[in-house]
Parts: C-alpha cells; structure tokens; sequence
C-alpha cells in the first residue's frame, strides 16, 4: 500500500515518522475514543506489538462529547516519541506540517491518478491511512498488522467527503487492498450477515430472494435486480450517491469473516457509549479485541 500512488505524496513523511518511532526510548499512543480513533491506535499498536517497540496507549474524549470550540491538544509526555492521532483536525497541506510535529497526525492533502488518463485528483489522505502505512513500514510481515490490513481503508468511510461526492482516495486505497488480496469487494446479496439499517427503504424480503437467486443469475441479470432493489432508497437525501453505490456494488469481505468490513463498523458505532469516561473503557475493550481477532463484532448472526 505505502507503494502505491496514493502515498507517493506523504512517502518522506512516513519514513521520518518511523525512524522517529524506532529510536524513542517509548513511544505514546494517544487517540480519541472514538470508531476513527480505535483504528488508527490499533493499527500503530500491532506494528509496536509485532516489532516489539515499547509503547503505552491513552483514549482520550471521544469528539462527540467536546464543546463545539473545544479543541484536544497533544498531551505532555515524561519522555519518548508522542504519536499524537488526531482524525478530527482540519486537513493540512503538506508544506504547512513543518509548523507541527510530524508524529501529530492529522489528515492530509494529497494528488491521486486513477484511470489511464492518470490524470490528478486532490483527496485527502486520512488518519486510519497514514496510520496503517505507518504500521505497513514499520512490521511489513507483521501478524497483527496484516490481520488489521482490510481496515486500512476505513477512516474514509468516516469521514464527510463521500456525503457529497466521488472520493478518490478511499476508492484508490479500497482497489490496492483487492489488487494484493487482503479483500474482497462484492455486491450486497453476496454478503451473508449486511447490517442493512445503513440503506434507508431497503427491502429486505427482495434482497432476501435475491440472495438465493444470485448464484444463477449472469452480469446483466444482477445489473438489472440490483437497480431494481436499490431504487426506493435513492428517495432519501440523507444518504448520499457515493455512499449507496459503495453499500450496493462494493461491499468489502476478508478471510471468512461473514460481515462487511462497512457493516463492522456501523455495528460497532451502534453501541458506542455516550459518555466520555464511559467510552474510553468501551474503545479499549474494543482495540484489545481488534488486535486479537481482526475484526470490530465477532463472527456470529447480526441482530440488526
């Protein structure tokens, strides 16, 4: 992934980020206690884990419960390297991170050349990404983080930029993960455990026989069914194009697992605690069983 195009960009700066990181004495994890926060801390962790870098983690307030003019700031540490996660910054131009700490990671600006035309697309390159770049350089044959690897991509999903428009970068990020094989992407009815509540107006008796009749069915039989399937759901403006198309035609299936990558995380958001102290414990609970089983719900039925 760090090979791709799509960090050409930021390939200095992760470089730097890990040799920092490989010559601390310790090094400080500290991420919100929040879905994006959890990935990015996890994704660090695992490489410090499968390298054997000593290291210690601290969730701070999940965003959600901050004051609209709060704004978290990196915490002090007695002594090593501060890997300070901040998923929620505003987007930094590259020329602008000399003014920070190059282990503040925020989200960054960066060019992305999809098709043959390779023609240039700004995007920008979020905290989740660079965190799982970081942990690719860092443990290339790690365990952990090739068992963390198909989330690589998620932070994208988080964040806004597909509530309006085609992302570049989550879609650059999502078709290297399925060139190398750490995923799948499939249509809905090949998923065996979807949390469908992310669909507004879905039918679930139709996609119900359309799953059975899937298998049977050639290229242009699907095509057609899954227009028809998703038609009343383009009534509701509260989810976007780009969202539905990736919920239909491009949900993302690893190993054996039976719920998408997506619906993990909708799941996993779902029974997030309100409270700050309250979340803290939740999303250390959850990064412990992330590292452990590569996955945010367990492999049994949804009960969504």
């Amino acid at each position: 992934m760090l090979a791709s195009p799509t960090f050409e960009d930021i390939r200095p700066l992760i470089s730097t980020i890990c040799d920092l990181m490989r010559t601390a004495p310790q090094i400080h994890i500290h991420a919100p206690a929040d879905a994006a926060g959890v990935l990015s801390l996890c994704f660090i962790e695992a490489a410090c884990l499968d390298v054997g870098l000593p290291y210690v983690r601290r969730f701070m307030p999940p965003q959600a419960t901050l004051p609209r003019d709060e704004v978290i700031k990196p915490q002090s540490i007695d002594n090593g390297c501060l890997m300070f996660l901040d998923p929620f910054e505003d987007t930094w131009a590259l020329s602008d991170i000399a003014q920070r700490s190059p282990t503040h990671i925020t989200p960054l600006s960066v060019s992305v050349r999809l098709g043959t035309s390779k023609k240039g697309r700004q995007g920008a390159l979020d905290v989740v990404a660079q965190c799982a770049a970081i942990a690719a350089s860092l443990a290339p044959n790690g365990q952990r983080v090739r068992r963390l690897r198909p989330f690589a991509g998620s932070g994208l999903w988080l964040r806004e930029a597909l509530d309006t428009t085609f992302d570049p970068v989550h879609t650059a990020i999502r078709d290297v993960l399925s060139e190398e094989g750490s995923l799948r992407v499939v249509a809905l009815p090949d998923v065996e455990q979807p949390s469908n509540a992310m669909i507004p107006n879905l039918s679930e008796r139709m996609l119900k026989r359309l799953r059975k009749a899937w298998p049977t069915m050639d290229v242009d039989a699907r095509t057609q069914a899954l227009s028809e399937l998703v038609l009343p759901c383009l009534t509701d403006s509260n989810l976007s194009t780009p969202r539905l198309e990736e919920l239909i035609w491009h949900r993302l299936l690893y190993g054996d697992h039976p719920v998408d990558v997506v619906s993990q995380i909708h799941t996993a958001m779902n029974d997030w605690p309100k409270q700050a102290d309250a979340a803290k414990v939740h999303a250390s609970k959850l990064a412990d069983f992330f590292l452990m089983n590569g996955a945010l719900v367990p492999s049994s039925p949804s009960t969504d």
